[in-house]
């Protein structure tokens, strides 16, 4: 199964019609509709008619749509499941996730309501959750984990620091689960909307680190984290080099193949097959 393309999934307030008024010209690969934190509790009624009138309406394109609603432990979550349920979404967000039980809770909501085909993302924003991440990524119906390094660092006492150093274990643990079970996975939002310049340093770093994309809030983030998490042209065509010099190779019974000096094998194939599938939608 393909890695679906999530460079970019933007949280927007389900509160603020304008705003998701505006998504819809976004280049933005996801939109997440957000009942949790950008939401008063006094508008959290409000904003789920809002955005399941939103959903009704369409315009969104190819755009991956998700809805971030509030835990089952709130007094809003299990309206907002039983809301969703009744819409086109097929994917929903859930804060906080720490324990197999609460997916296994929001599952069975979702089957009695006869929507059991809608995915789930957790956010793992909590010790528990880092340390329990690899049961959460075998959870079958979950398709990405969704890091919430804010809260995560706030738990873990660690400063906010532009190397991230108080988080390195926790997100190379949860890089580490979601590669094991075949998930995608999403890193945190970037909190200052003013540097540009750390906004492209972070979402490089989290390339590195293995992420798939990044979470952003605010629509001038989304150009850098699609450049960070895309594939240049350039590589496009290393990819298409790759998978030439092996194809050759194959015609002449060789187990390995050289491109440019360096050696070409069966791991290099299978990455470059993985660049072009995914360029297919992001390569410009």
């Amino acid at each position: 199964m393909n890695t679906p393309v999530l460079r970019s999934a933007l949280f927007m307030p389900a509160s603020n019609q304008r705003a998701m008024d505006k998504a819809r010209s976004l280049s933005a690969d996801a939109i997440i509709f957000d009942l949790e934190d950008a939401v008063a509790a006094d508008a959290k009624d409000n904003a789920r008619e809002q955005v399941l009138s939103q959903l009704a309406a369409g315009g969104y394109g190819e755009r991956h749509l998700v809805v971030r609603s509030n835990a089952l432990s709130t007094p809003w979550g299990e309206a907002d499941i039983r809301a969703v349920a009744k819409s086109t979404i097929d994917t929903i967000c859930l804060p906080k996730i720490e324990t197999v039980a609460e997916l296994e809770r929001v599952g069975a909501l979702l089957a009695e309501c006869g929507r059991a085909d809608i995915c789930l993302w957790a956010m793992i924003e909590t010790p528990l959750g880092v340390r329990n991440v690899n049961q959460l990524a075998q959870f079958d119906s979950l398709t990405a984990l969704v890091m919430g390094t804010s809260d995560l660092a706030s738990e873990l006492r660690v400063p906010h620091r532009a190397d991230r150093l108080g988080l390195q274990y926790s997100l190379g643990r949860c890089v580490l689960a979601a590669r094991q079970n075949g998930k995608v996975i999403l890193d945190g939002v970037q909190l200052d909307l003013e540097d540009a310049e750390g906004l492209k340093a972070i979402c490089e770093q989290g390339r590195a680190l293995g992420f798939d994309g990044k979470t952003l809030i605010h629509p001038n983030q989304i150009e850098t984290a699609n450049s960070a998490f895309g594939y240049s042209k350039e590589d496009v065509e290393h990819a298409r080099q790759i998978l030439k010099v092996w194809e050759t190779a194959q015609t002449q019974s060789k187990g390995v193949a050289v491109l440019n000096g360096k050696l070409v094998e069966l791991m290099h194939v299978e990455e470059a097959t993985r660049v072009l599938q995914q360029a297919g939608d992001t390569a410009h």
